[in-house]
């Protein structure tokens, strides 16, 4: 019988690269008080919860999250690292934008080579393929990463 082992990394960059356009993280309920809601709002901010769902399937944090300060925390108690340099697989953390309604939101998602990344779009309402910055910096969608982190299980 062949001996069969898992390689984590390639499978950790196969899932993230394959999850752009799935609606697995649309939706997400917690009860709050004793009314049932989503969370998540139909997929609108999903980018912890894509993120913490993908690194705790790989056993890199303790549990899955609904928002970046969660996320973050757990990473950290769980032994990922800031990085200097981009890694294929790093997650990104991008600095805090403005809504229209005047909400700040974090963002969270995933390096996955040649200057692109996978994260939730809000708009799109699933993960999607975009630029690591969303653009150039002169554009109107830039947004700066302003850290990147990485598991020295992928070492």
């Amino acid at each position: 019988m062949p001996k069969i082992t898992l390689l984590t990394k390639d499978s950790y960059l196969a899932i993230i690269e394959n999850s752009a356009g799935t609606k697995l993280f649309q939706k997400f309920y917690v009860k709050v008080d004793k009314r049932k809601i989503d969370a998540v709002k139909g997929g609108r901010f999903s980018c912890a919860f894509f993120v913490s769902f993908i690194l705790h399937n790989f056993n890199l944090i303790k549990q899955a999250h609904i928002t970046v300060d969660s996320t973050l925390d757990d990473m950290e108690k769980s032994g990922w690292k800031e990085i200097k340099r981009l890694r294929k697989g790093a997650v990104l953390e991008w600095e805090e934008k403005e809504f229209p309604d005047k909400s700040i939101h974090k963002h969270l998602g995933f390096y996955i080579g040649n200057n692109q990344a996978i994260s939730n779009s809000t708009r799109h309402r699933k993960p999607v393929r975009h630029h690591m910055t969303f653009g150039p910096q002169s554009s109107k969608k830039y947004r700066k990463i302003i850290a990147m982190y990485w598991h020295p299980k992928f070492n």
